[in-house]
């Protein structure tokens, strides 16, 4: 079953705060003190904002890790194959419960 995620802020305000606390960046002594001057104006935690950024920056490739695109396809097919899981035992099921059958019918 899968988990319903409402989510607070649209994808519009993520891709302004994170434009934002680039523009800040060089007026901050560090990425976190930008990131601290910037959430409570948003309503967001700081830890909140620090993960858009880090997004962000998968996403742009300037760091390392999936970016959404491949993080949406991995759990696609992860779902995917959750369901074909299942679907398997139940054929496999099915399949010993016909063949214990017939099997039955043949010693009768």
């Amino acid at each position: 079953m899968a988990k319903s995620r409402t989510h607070r802020f649209s994808p519009e305000v993520r891709e302004r705060a994170v434009r934002l606390v680039r523009e800040q960046l060089p007026h901050h002594p560090s990425q976190w003190a930008a990131i601290s001057a910037i959430a409570p104006k948003l309503g967001c935690t700081k830890e909140t904002l620090r993960r858009w950024l880090l997004k962000a920056e998968q996403d742009a490739s300037e760091r390392s890790g999936p970016t959404s695109g491949d993080a949406d396809r991995l759990a696609a097919l992860e779902r995917e194959n959750r369901e074909l899981k299942r679907a398997n035992d139940i054929l496999r099921k099915a399949s010993a419960f016909f063949a214990a059958a017939e099997l039955d019918r043949l010693i009768r």
